[in-house]
């Protein structure tokens, strides 16, 4: 459980469901519990402080009755949550894990903040912290004695942080944020000051000198109505260099164009130096030079892994979009689709950072967006180990390097993938000692096989060295093992115990069982199984065990999943780490290092050989289901976690388990675990959507819900989430059909099942998914009724989230002032609870309120505090929409410069991740930017590409959202290349689409072009009174002009004041102003048919969206 006090006080179950602490005195007796951070508290502090002067007559039997209470809310909301109040000798504790508390991890953050030394990470660390807090610590007890110290101190740490925060964030140049909430800081704390200096200089920063100084003229008199004194030297100084205008106050520089660039490669860093291959890898990067398929072979062992990496790491620079290794030993399902398979394009698409389309009406297939999003890439992927999907990808490969001429690859496998173009380099063993060398130390040493065993032999016994005495030795021993890698950093290992005299000596024995064991393998493999059989054969019985029981895990495991799959039997968990140590000493298990910590992985043929030994100990199906459950536990453990402040720290956690977690679920299918594969695909589907995998959740869904069945017997709530999850994640992905069919039979699943947070969040995402069909009043009630089951559970992150699709309900249908109550209250519900994601998309919310409201500059703030959110959570896609938007709102500011900048960014990155949406924005930006720019012939192409593109909707009917503004600039251009008619022709088609959209923006733009059509062919009356329809429109609907839309205004404007004379020109355009919306319908119909162009109406039943 998560046990919460800085606010009120609040506890949630793991999943995340609140949980009802019954009565103000159990409530008192938690918080007094909590505040002693699992110490024991005796039984008479406990009744002082919960009754203080005032005990009930029987004090010890009461306390004793709220303890029970306590456990009882506890026990029901969680099994096992009894046990968290302990009693003893020394009293009453209660046993939590510390990162169960907020007050722990908040005191983790602000002590990761202070080890920060850039800013960004400094600011967004203590935002994180300050994200924690919901109001006052222990609000709901701020009047009882025995929280007053504990509440002050951490008021002071929250003040200190805030003070921090917003001294990081004046360092980055983001004052103009400031002002307000430091404003309210100040006005609570009106003497501190280190924030009345910050609040000082975000005010000077923001143009407001004399707040600044009015704020320090108030400082100075509290100071010396209250204290006697004078504000402080530091303050004093700066109130001096705000009067004179100081150079040093300015903002540091902020750059004109937001440049994000993703991670361009996950090799894996070196674990030592790569002996005898640097040949090699010159070869290979010759090779790749000339050659777009280069596929490395030989044996297991021989490391052909290790030489693609080195040769990978080598020839980053000269592959601008970066180098990829995609492990291919985890896929054990690849999938056998018309296309190759499922899984294995999930893999790459994952590792390659694409994500899914989220646009209803984008057809293509999950290979289509993969080579369509590498298509303009120069890119190096490393195939690592095909041989046991050889066929699947080689077919892979082979439509990725026809569709995109700048990828090539680097595949390592035991065989050819037999591609056309392919280049096969054989992966020969290191070079072994020459027979007559072996008595020479220094003649031994030019043998890479050599070098590799001593050095793997010194690492492990420090007293080792190569001379006269085991030269010999040596030189045998790398014969025997045929220079293997593998086979002698095995061997090595064993030298501490048996000396190299030894180990040749037992290489003779070994090599006679091995003629029977394994006689039908080739002779180098069967010298590396020798060498496995030998180290195995070492081992104790424990060491096996979690040696062979590690092999259910695909691309390794933490040290908290090898404890819950490997333990068991003669095994226990709390053995199982140290077991682990022995054997990475034992160069059987790899360790990686690194900031989340430690990962265990199998060698592949070590891997192979342990999935045969578990199969012999008649273990596999047992494991196996421990591993299945082990994630399924996992999954269910992080989903509630990707909704709050831990949420980075949880995608990174499950991004770095995707194999394990693929596997277990493909595994739980396969091995008949229906009940495993639903919890885990219930679970991992917020995850798949924050990632954009909608195609991989939609196949882990249904695969799951297909694998179920309906089974009765089976577990209903996860079965209803999942479908829910399916309906959706399909609607998004582009399969349209039979949509309100769909979500209506997935909700009906929850009819019974008690489960009122699942419904009320299917209920939510159905209607956002759903909100891109048009039909928003189905959408307006599937979200009332999730608001009253959010309301009924207290769910303060679903309620967000309703707020979230009613936001964007409100921006469709032009409702300003309900968009603005909704996204902002969505956005403090959010900061609340500290989900970056769900700010993230109030931010943007809020952004397209105040562009289209003109307020660009809050516009374009709020979109670059987006973007940091979304680098801050690697997600991409937002990263790219975010970019677009910043794009579009240089246009509308008139700086095309930065606008074709930005767009071009955001729509490279839209290509590489299969966007439409972004990617049509961004064209959007480029057309538009052209036409203002003189380019004609490049504006006319690109708007009919947009225009000739737009998609229509599922009945062939129906119009994209953003024709009409394409229409409109077709009509502007025909104007200035001088063709009323058609630029008639074309604002009136933009009008009545507008209408049948309900867009009154794009009604009154098109209207304004009417009237630059009329003033070109003389009928300049016409055109004011048009000019004056349109400025109306705009008024009533609260959308002023943008900079960019009043240069053509202005030019339409011009000419007909230069024929009508002003005077004139003031009479018709006010004329058009006072018109009544039937009344502009009618001059807009007179005028249509005076210049050529048929009046068209909207759509029967559509609502008036203007003149």
């Amino acid at each position: 459980m998560r046990f919460c006090v800085l606010g009120p006080l609040a506890v949630w179950t793991d999943a995340g469901a609140p949980v009802p602490v019954p009565g103000r005195k159990v409530r008192a007796l938690l918080a007094d519990l909590l505040l002693h951070e699992g110490r024991p508290v005796p039984a008479d502090r406990l009744i002082d402080d919960l009754w203080g002067g005032s005990p009930p007559g029987s004090a010890a039997a009461t306390l004793s009755a709220k303890v029970s209470q306590l456990r009882r809310a506890l026990e029901q909301a969680e099994p096992g949550g009894r046990a968290l109040v302990r009693t003893g000798p020394a009293g009453y504790r209660l046993e939590t894990p510390a990162e169960a508390r907020d007050t722990h991890r908040f005191e983790i953050l602000i002590a990761e903040a202070r080890a920060c030394a850039d800013p960004r990470a400094l600011a967004d660390t203590l935002a994180a912290a300050l994200a924690l807090w919901r109001g006052p610590a222990f609000a709901d007890f701020a009047d009882e004695p025995f929280t007053l110290a504990a509440a002050a101190r951490l008021a002071e740490l929250r003040l200190t942080a805030q003070e921090d925060h917003a001294e990081a964030l004046l360092a980055l140049g983001e004052h103009a944020a400031l002002v307000a909430a430091l404003g309210d800081l100040v006005a609570a704390h009106p003497l501190r000051e280190r924030l009345r200096a910050a609040h000082m200089r975000a005010l000077y920063r923001s143009g407001r000198q004399s707040e600044a100084l009015a704020s320090y003229a108030d400082l100075r008199r509290r100071h010396a109505d209250e204290l006697g004194l004078d504000p402080g030297a530091e303050l004093a100084a700066l109130h001096g260099a705000i009067l004179r205008q100081d150079p040093e106050l300015q903002p540091p520089a902020r750059p004109p164009v937001v440049r994000v660039r993703q991670h361009t490669t996950n090799l894996p860093t070196a674990l030592g130096e790569l002996v005898g291959r640097d040949d090699a890898v010159a070869g290979v990067r010759a090779a790749l030079a000339d050659d777009r398929l280069v596929t490395l072979t030989g044996p297991g062992g021989v490391g052909k892994t290790r030489l693609a990496v080195a040769t990978a790491a080598q020839a980053d620079d000269a592959f601008p979009d970066g180098v990829r290794l995609i492990e291919l030993a985890a896929l054990d399902h690849p999938g056998s689709s018309a296309e190759p398979g499922g899984a294995l394009i999930d893999l790459v698409t994952a590792v390659l950072d694409i994500h899914d389309s989220v646009d209803p009406g984008d057809p293509r297939s999950p290979l289509q967006r993969l080579t369509g999003s590498l298509r303009s890439r120069r890119l190096l992927l490393v195939l690592d180990n095909c041989e046991h999907i050889v066929e699947q990808a080689a077919e892979l490969a082979d439509r990725l390097l026809r569709a995109a001429p700048g990828v090539r690859i680097l595949a390592t496998s035991r065989e050819p993938l037999g591609v056309g173009g392919e280049v096969v380099w054989a992966v020969p063993p290191l070079e072994v000692p020459a027979l007559p060398a072996a008595a020479d130390p220094a003649v031994l040493e030019r043998s890479s096989a050599v070098r590799l065993f001593v050095a793997r032999a010194r690492a492990a016994a420090r007293g080792f060295a190569l001379d006269a005495a085991t030269g010999p030795a040596v030189a045998m021993l790398c014969r025997r093992l045929d220079g293997i890698p593998l086979a002698l950093e095995l061997a090595a290992t064993r030298v501490p115990a048996l000396g190299v005299h030894g180990l040749v000596d037992r290489l003779d024995d070994r090599f006679r069982l091995l003629a029977t064991g394994h006689r039908g393998r080739p002779p180098r493999q069967q010298t590396l199984m020798a060498m496995i059989d030998w180290s195995w054969e070492l081992l104790s019985g424990p060491e096996r065990a979690v040696l062979r029981r590690l092999s259910a895990h695909s691309d390794g495991c933490t040290a908290e999943a090898a404890e819950a799959v490997c333990a068991g039997g003669d095994v226990p968990a709390a053995d199982v780490l140290d077991l682990l140590a022995r054997l990475v000493d034992r160069s059987l298990v790899v360790a990686v290092h690194d900031e989340e910590g430690s990962r265990y992985r199998l060698l592949e043929s070590v891997a192979a050989y342990c999935a045969e030994r578990m199969a012999d100990a008649g273990e596999t199906a047992e494991v196996r289901l421990r591993h299945h459950r082990y994630y399924a536990d996992l999954a269910e453990r992080a989903e509630p976690h990707l909704r709050g402040h831990d949420q980075r720290r949880w995608l990174r956690l499950l991004t770095a388990e995707a194999a394990n977690l693929r596997g277990a679920l493909d595994g739980a299918v396969a091995d008949g675990h229906a009940a495993v594969a639903l919890r885990l695909a219930a679970s991992l589907a917020w995850y798949w959507f924050l990632r954009g995998r909608l195609g991989e959740a939609r196949r882990f869904l249904d695969t799951a819900l297909a694998a179920d069945g309906g089974d009765p017997a089976g577990p209903a709530a996860p079965r209803a989430r999942a479908a829910s999850w399916a309906a959706g994640m399909a609607f998004l992905n582009g399969d349209t059909a039979r949509w309100a069919e769909r979500s209506d039979t997935a909700l009906r699943l929850f009819d019974g099942v008690d489960d009122p947070a699942g419904r009320a969040r299917a209920e939510c995402f159905l209607a956002f998914a759903g909100s891109d069909a048009g039909d928003l009043e189905a959408g307006d009630a599937l979200l009332d009724r999730s608001t009253a089951g959010f309301d009924a559970i207290a769910d303060a992150w679903g309620t967000a989230a309703v707020l979230l699709v009613r936001a964007k309900h409100a921006h469709v249908r032009g409702e300003l002032a309900v968009l603005e109550r909704y996204a902002a209250r969505s956005a403090e519900l959010f900061r609340g609870l500290g989900d970056r994601w769900g700010q993230l998309q109030a931010t943007a919310w809020l952004s397209a309120l105040a562009e289209m409201t003109g307020d660009y500059e809050r516009a374009d703030r709020l979109q670059r505090d987006g973007l940091r959110d979304a680098e801050a959570l690697g997600l991409w896609p937002e990263i790219s929409s975010g970019l677009c938007w910043l794009s579009w709102i240089a246009l509308q500011t008139a700086d095309y410069e930065q606008a074709r900048e930005l767009s071009t960014q955001a729509r490279s990155m839209a290509v590489d991740q299969g966007s439409t949406t972004t990617l049509v924005l961004a064209d959007l930006v480029r057309a538009f930017t052209a036409r203002k720019e003189g380019r004609f012939d490049d504006a006319e192409k690109y708007l009919h590409e947009l225009r000739d593109n737009a998609p229509k909707d599922d009945t062939g009917a129906g119009h994209a959202l953003y024709l009409p503004m394409v229409l409109v600039e077709l009509g502007f251009l025909a104007e200035q290349r001088g063709d009323p008619a058609g630029a008639a022709r074309l604002h009136l088609e933009a009008r009545a689409i507008g209408r049948e959209l309900t867009s009154p923006g794009d009604v009154a733009g098109a209207v304004a072009g009417l009237a630059g059509a009329c003033a070109l062919t003389g009928r300049a009356e016409d055109a004011a009174v048009l000019l004056g329809a349109a400025a109306a429109a705009r008024d009533e609907a609260g959308r002023p002009v943008s900079p960019t839309e009043r240069v053509d205004i202005h030019r339409v404007t011009a000419a007909a004041r230069e024929a009508l004379g002003e005077a004139a020109y003031t009479a018709a355009y006010a004329r058009g102003s006072a018109l009544t919306r039937a009344e502009a319908d009618t001059a807009v119909d007179r005028v249509a048919a005076l210049l050529g162009g048929a009046p068209q109406r909207h759509r029967r039943g559509a609502p008036d969206a203007g003149p």
